[in-house]
């Protein structure tokens, strides 16, 4: 008789840990193990999240995303630790999953394979027959990335609730991109199956996502500003919609130093600009195709980055 799945508890703030690498592109473990102290470590960061976008999991080997989850687990203890599955085919998709699984990782967080961006997402027997396929061949659970609906690969209410009536599943991380998309999202979810985790992800929708109703937040930003997002997932468990302003407030310049500027995909690189200018790692330098944030901006994040220190709003040990 096989055992029941493991279920990890994600409700709450997951931090979406970015990966610094050395001049030479290796994996800058040294830098990594200070980043997750300060970002994954403390208190109140309920989950981790690995290989995903933020990690650039999509530019790292079989062994360089099993080496990160089996560091990872090691310094973060007992906490949830999920890893990002970002696969060109379901095949692939398994293989990835069954290696995160033998390192140590509590949940897959599926990826919307490419081959679903010519217009399979928008109908469910393709992304479910996805899901199934791949989270039948392990024992831990599954979760959702969503991703905007502008990319193409954004799946409907109806396919996520599809996805959600399935045992193994136990999260979304919900990134529509747009507050009507997250509600209906959400609603179908819930319905389907109301013990799923909404996890709110759209960088520029925080305080509203979680005032309409999520399980907790996902996010890359938590590397780079931990405190604020724990405090404002703690002042939407006590339903103070005042303190969630004041706390969206503080964030608000953080958000869009990262976020604001063309292109998006930079975003990520961006938060390790801020890292490196707080001292946590040497290199902000992306794995091409991605490329180095320019000078100029890398400017104005240090500068809110500094503001934030000095108002407390950022902190080291």
């Amino acid at each position: 008789m096989s055992k029941p799945m493991k279920k990890p508890d994600l409700r709450g703030v997951t931090v979406a840990v970015v990966l610094p690498f050395k001049s030479d592109m290796s994996i800058d473990w040294d830098g990594y193990a200070r980043v997750l102290d300060y970002c994954a470590c403390p208190d109140g960061i309920a989950a981790v999240f690995v290989n995903g976008h933020a990690g650039e999991g999509g530019s790292l080997s079989d062994d360089e995303r099993q080496a990160v989850i089996e560091r990872t687990r090691r310094q973060i203890g007992g906490k949830p630790l999920l890893s990002g599955i970002i696969a060109h085919s379901t095949a692939e998709a398994i293989h990835q999953t069954q290696l995160a699984e033998s390192a140590g990782a509590d949940c897959a967080v599926l990826f919307p394979p490419t081959p679903l961006g010519g217009g399979a997402s928008a109908t469910s027997r393709a992304p479910v027959a996805y899901v199934q396929a791949v989270s039948s061949a392990v024992a831990i659970p599954v979760s959702i990335f969503q991703y905007p609906l502008t990319s193409g690969f954004g799946y409907s209410p109806e396919t996520l609730a599809k996805i959600a009536a399935l045992e193994s599943i136990i999260a979304i991380k919900e990134g529509s991109d747009t507050m009507l998309a997250y509600d209906e999202n959400r609603r179908a979810v819930k319905q389907a199956d109301p013990s799923v985790a909404i996890l709110p992800s759209n960088f520029n929708w925080f305080l509203p996502q979680l005032a309409v109703g999520g399980d907790g937040v996902l996010s890359g930003l938590v590397s780079l500003a931990p405190g604020l997002f724990v405090e404002l997932w703690q002042a939407s468990l006590a339903d103070d919609l005042n303190a969630m302003r004041a706390v969206n407030d503080r964030l608000y310049p953080i958000v869009r130093a990262i976020y604001g500027p063309a292109p998006i995909m930079d975003m990520h690189t961006r938060m390790k600009v801020g890292l490196k200018a707080l001292g946590l790692i040497e290199s902000a330098d992306p794995r091409p195709p991605l490329l180095p944030v320019l000078p100029a901006l890398c400017d104005a994040i240090a500068t809110a980055v500094g503001v934030a220190r000095a108002a407390g709003d950022i902190r080291l040990a």
